[in-house]
């Protein structure tokens, strides 16, 4: 009874999330389970027959399998995005944090502006379409990387500032060149934010919806949260497909921060824990 009396504060806020969290995806289960006349009611309540494998057979077969393709599409996004992000955002921290000249303060300012700007859509088509890469899908790797990569620059970054520069010295004297040095020395020791970066990263480009909208149209190159508007239209929304397709897309990503949640605030606070 006592440690409730002192710690009442925490477990109210414990209790609220898992409200805030638990019941929506609670609605989520229960929707897909219904026919679509009681999924029509959008009501929170059991369903008089359950016909989620009914509903997921009809989702996957939609438009000639459409989910599992775009599921292929989502998933060659992500692996090719966060590869780069990583690759480019732990060089482009090294070399601002160990290598300081007079272009550290223009950078600095381009990747501040690349966290407090919103991006513009138009002027990004124009550009991709100057470079003949619009309604491409490594056209999108390129907007999902650059929308990213100042706040992975900026995690880097503070993770290489906790590393001795002994170590760089070291290498150097043995004869390590810029290369070596930062795939030998250095990037073995940032696995708790590379880590921290995949997961999060990897979560916000697969549950991405906007960018695949707007740089990505048409049903080619499809991602899985277009799929949504397979079972939407303007007179008529079949709700039990809808959650049942919500339902599919949503548990990766939720595997992956159960899975990997310890590791995501590793990563975050690793560098203010060791300076």
């Amino acid at each position: 009874m006592s440690y409730i009396r002192k710690n009442w504060v925490g477990l109210l806020a414990i209790l609220v999330s898992g409200i805030v969290f638990l019941v929506p995806f609670a609605f989520i289960i229960l929707t897909a389970m219904k026919n679509q006349k009681e999924s029509s009611l959008r009501s929170f309540s059991l369903p008089s027959q359950f016909h989620l494998w009914d509903n997921l057979v009809e989702v996957i077969q939609t438009r000639n399998y459409m989910l599992l393709t775009a599921f292929v599409n989502s998933a060659i996004l992500t692996v090719c995005s966060v590869t780069l992000l990583v690759i480019f955002a732990a060089m482009v921290g090294f070399v601002l944090q160990r290598k300081p000249s007079v272009w550290t303060g223009p950078v600095n300012f381009l990747i501040l502006a690349g966290l407090i700007i919103p991006p513009a859509v138009v002027p990004t088509i124009w550009v991709l379409q100057l470079l003949g890469i619009f309604k491409t899908l490594h056209g999108l790797v390129f907007i999902e990387v650059a929308y990213g990569l100042s706040f992975c620059v900026l995690l880097f970054r503070a993770f290489i500032a906790t590393i001795p520069r002994e170590l760089d010295e070291a290498a150097i004297i043995d004869g390590a060149g810029p290369l070596r040095l930062f795939f030998e020395v250095i990037l073995p020791l940032l696995k708790p934010v590379v880590v921290t970066v995949i997961v999060v990263q990897s979560v916000a480009i697969f549950n991405d919806f906007t960018n695949p909208l707007y740089y990505l149209p048409g049903t080619k190159n499809v991602t899985l949260q277009l799929t949504l508007f397979n079972f939407q239209s303007q007179f008529n929304t079949s709700y039990n497909l809808l959650f049942t397709n919500i339902l599919l897309i949503t548990i990766p990503p939720l595997l992956v921060f159960l899975f990997f949640n310890r590791q995501i605030v590793a990563g975050m606070t690793a560098g203010a824990v060791k300076g």
